[in-house]
């Protein structure tokens, strides 16, 4: 049931990231604070459509 998804920069809008989410469960968007290697800072990186 889980499924694999993107995490794109807020700033950049680039997909640094995947990872899996059980999307029957977690409904919401998942996001999360991890590093930007293109703005090199830390921002908040949001799940992005396929």
């Amino acid at each position: 049931m889980r499924e694999i998804i993107h995490l794109a920069c807020e700033k950049c809008k680039r997909r640094n990231y995947h990872t899996t989410k059980n999307k029957k469960t977690h409904t919401e968007k998942f996001q999360i604070r991890k590093y930007c290697k293109f703005c090199r800072q830390h921002t908040i990186h949001k799940e992005a459509k396929l």
